[in-house]
This record gives structure tokens, sequence and C-alpha cells, in this order.
């Protein structure tokens, strides 16, 4: 399997390159069960987003990233933008994004009452393991908004294709789209 070496300021990671049904392929990144990864990217994004009074990320692969920033930041929690409905969030409000690269469908993200709260009048860091055609992004920035929050910071381990030329947001490595 072909995969692409990226440096994560300090610590290397070796990602497989997979095709999406699109036919584009994309060098995948994937911090599910990894604790070493997980805790040294969560370690360098709260530097980036220290100035923030709470956390927003969407399930599923940036729970584990968000849990590392918010402990090193202090934060007792932390706002998840999930993409079904639970029972707990019929109080909740939603949005509909158009399709990301890796789902390729329009979807919703949803975000409890009580997360919706967490994030009234605070500035918002949003948290995600990777950007590239920002849609999800869109999603969650409309959920801040939505709540009565400001983005104060977006925030990613790594930006892939042309997410990389966006001045609004940080980012630990660049991944190119193949």
């Amino acid at each position: 399997m072909n995969t692409l070496k990226v440096d994560l300021q300090g610590m290397t990671a070796e990602l497989p390159i997979l095709p999406l049904p699109s036919g584009v392929k994309i060098a995948f990144f994937n911090l599910h069960g990894n604790v070493a990864l997980t805790e040294h990217c969560g370690k360098q994004l709260s530097k980036l987003v220290s100035d923030c009074d709470v956390l927003l990320t969407a399930e599923s692969k940036g729970l584990q990233l968000t849990h590392v920033i918010a402990r090193e930041l202090g934060h007792s929690f932390y706002a998840v933008a999930r993409k079904s409905k639970k029972l707990y969030m019929q109080d909740g409000i939603e949005v509909a994004i158009n399709s990301s690269i890796t789902t390729g469908r329009e979807q919703k993200l949803y975000v409890s009452k009580h997360d919706s709260e967490l994030m009234r009048g605070k500035k918002v860091g949003i948290i995600d393991d990777v950007v590239s055609t920002g849609n999800s992004l869109v999603g969650l920035e409309k959920l801040v908004e939505m709540s009565g929050g400001t983005v104060c910071k977006k925030a990613f381990v790594l930006a892939e294709g042309k997410a990389a030329n966006r001045e609004d947001i940080c980012y630990l490595g660049v991944i190119p789209l193949l």
C-alpha cells in the first residue's frame, strides 16, 4: 500500500493513500485508537486555541482530539456536533451541510441544548482532524452562530489540498489531494 509521511510539528505520521468513490485519492488520517498521536496533536493544537472559552467538534474523529485539548486548557466541558439526532437532543439545534470529501452526501449536524448554551456568548474554538473542502466547517460555524457564540479559532491537525491556502484556519501539517 502506498503511504505518505507527514510531519505534525515533531511527530511523524505515515498515512495510507486510499481512493474515494469520486476517484480522488486521499492520504487517510485516523486518530482513532492512536493514543500517542492524539496526545501529541492535542497538546500542539491547545497552544493555538488557548484564547478560546469553549471548544466545538464534530463526531467522530475530532472527539478524542478535542478531549485532549480541553484537558490541556482546563475546560470542564466541550460541545459536540453529532451526525444523528439523539434522544437527549430533542430541544437542540441542527444545520444541514453540503457533502464533505469523505461522505459524498448532504449531512446534518446536531447540538444539544446543553452544548448550544455552553457556546452562548463565548469565544468558540472549532476543532477537527482534517479540513479539506470546508463544508463541514461551514456547518460548525453556523452552529456557533445559531448558539450565540463567536468563532474565535478554527484549528485542525491537517489542512488538505487548497485548504492549506486559507488564512482563517490554523493547523499542524499539510497533505495533498492525490
